[in-house]
């Protein structure tokens, strides 16, 4: 995916302010969203990237809502539910009288055939359903027994065996849900012209260029959305952003760079949003690639990286360091587990031990484009690559545009790769499962790290319906992985967004999924 530059003007959908100033004389109300790359594909199901989702969550609709800017759960398509005693049914009660954006009707029966089409898939076709639920309809770690409808607006999900984050998965954007009659005419198109029920309409796809969404004239929320139009512009470097934002060209612009938080709070016609911190951004070692299937290698890559060094360079006091595979706003954080410490000695004597007193050549993979927990992958790797010449290691930096990187990444084509996570659920079974469970190979799991025992500690903790034991787990799942350290944990960032002044209703949401119902122009 070729990521071009902002195009200013574009059809007169560029948000200036006198589309703004025209308001009251009828004209239509467009709100530009600079962003800093493409999206893969605008079917969320289909899709692990922040960018998709992005575009997505405004679409589709979930069956259970986070909170503004929490993962408390609220009522969504669903306006309640029931969990069995046993945890293994959960009942819920649907919203009536709502629409698909083609004229036809959500109701339970659309539910189950979303549940059914995602089930029936495979770890390239729906990664995320497989990460959240185990597998697939016939596979043993598969968690969901069955969906089914009583009546049109009640839906039953019985489980294999209790699932302790079971309703905040519902919640997360991936598992929008949309119209059968759009997926199941033409399923690849769906996810260039999707159909949900959400505050916003798919019109146009600009490929690397811009997605336009008008506002539902039929969404069942009474007053909602509030914007007649948001087109969603990509712009990979973050000056060129913010320049567009400063000269009215967009109007909110998310990847800000921590050093331009003076400029934007001086300037009247700017306010400055930030993101809660939900995130980790990381260096990957792809443990079936050597010489990375030895731990005491991954280990030295862990001291010979200087972590405050990347932080206080590209991240401006806007994040903190990274030592466990989750943030500190979870509960189940291990706060006890001792980082590694930038010893580059220490890491030489590792290297000497797995039998590269040399040190070795390899490819280091840096991210094309930015992301919250990374405002700026080239450069922090520049700075990896120099730790790593400091051990004896010579490192390449090879680079690919961001669906291939992402694809190629995934099939652990990489030596080491830069990457991170923005938490869908605020919970530790999105970061820890989701990301380096075995099960998940292939789909998020892009290290292709796999731990058995690792494994039986995740399982039992996602069944473990006792807040207190799962954190007890969670606890002994990070100091595994912190000894196995198939990861650099580098840095837990507090993205960065700014708008227009004359913007209200803005909430930047954790997930990094930015619900625009609420937005408007003063």
């Amino acid at each position: 995916m070729v990521l071009a530059a902002c195009q200013s003007g574009n059809g007169g959908e560029a948000g200036t302010e006198g589309d703004k100033a025209g308001e009251s004389g009828g004209e239509s109300k467009t709100l530009v969203f600079g962003r800093g790359g493409d999206s893969v594909s605008l079917d969320p199901s289909r899709v692990t990237d922040g960018e998709s989702m992005k575009v997505a969550a405004n679409i589709f609709e979930t069956l259970i809502n986070f909170g503004e800017q929490d993962t408390t759960l609220q009522p969504g398509l669903a306006k309640e539910w029931e969990a069995s005693e046993d945890g293994l049914t959960y009942t819920l009660e649907l919203e009536e009288g709502v629409k698909f954006h083609d004229g036809t009707d959500f109701n339970a029966e659309a539910v189950v055939k979303n549940f059914e089409r995602w089930a029936n898939g495979d770890a390239d076709t729906f990664p995320y359903y497989q990460s959240m639920f185990g597998g697939f309809k016939g596979d043993e770690g598969h968690v969901i027994e069955s969906v089914t409808a009583e009546g049109d607006h009640t839906v039953v999900f019985t489980l294999k065996r209790p699932q302790a984050p079971f309703l905040k998965n519902l919640a997360m954007t991936m598992f929008g849900i949309g119209s059968p009659e759009a997926f199941e005419a033409d399923a690849e198109a769906f996810g260039e012209k999707p159909v949900g029920t959400g505050p916003f309409k798919f019109v146009e796809w600009k490929r690397n260029d811009s997605i336009t969404v008008e506002k539902n004239e039929d969404y069942w929320k009474e007053g909602l959305p509030k914007l007649d139009r948001v087109v969603f512009r990509s712009i990979p470097d973050n000056g060129a952003r913010l320049n567009a934002l400063i000269t009215g060209d967009i109007d909110l612009a998310d990847g800000i760079n921590p050093s331009d938080q003076a400029t934007i709070s001086g300037d009247d016609n700017l306010q400055l949003f930030e993101r809660p911190s939900l995130n980790i951004g990381y260096l990957g070692m792809t443990v079936t690639r050597e010489p990375f299937g030895d731990k005491l290698v991954r280990q030295a890559f862990n001291h010979a990286i200087d972590k405050q060094a990347i932080i206080d360079a590209f991240f401006e006091g806007a994040a903190e360091m990274a030592k466990n595979p989750i943030p500190p706003s979870i509960p189940a954080f291990n706060d006890s587990i001792e980082g590694y410490e930038y010893d580059p000695e220490k890491a030489k004597e590792l290297l000497a031990e797995a039998g590269y007193p040399d040190g070795f050549e390899m490819e280091l993979w840096a991210m094309p484009v930015p992301r919250p927990y990374m405002p700026d992958g080239a450069k922090v790797a520049e700075v990896i690559q120099k730790n790593l010449a400091d051990i004896g290691v010579t490192a390449e930096i090879v680079s690919y545009e961001w669906a291939t990187y992402l694809e190629k990444a995934s099939k652990g084509e990489a030596d080491a790769f830069l990457l991170g996570w923005t938490g869908d659920n605020g919970d530790a079974d999105n970061f820890i499962y989701a990301l380096l469970d075995g099960d998940n190979i292939g789909s998020n799991n892009y290290t292709y790290y796999d731990n058995d025992e690792l494994h039986d500690i995740l399982i039992e903790a996602q069944t473990e319906v006792d807040e207190d034991k799962r954190n007890e787990l969670y606890a002994k799942a990070q100091e595994i992985i912190h000894e196995d350290a198939p990861w650099v944990p580098l840095a837990h960032s507090t993205p960065l967004l700014a708008g227009s002044a004359d913007i209200t209703g803005f909430k930047a949401h954790p997930t990094g999924s930015d619900i625009l119902s609420n937005v408007d122009f003063n």
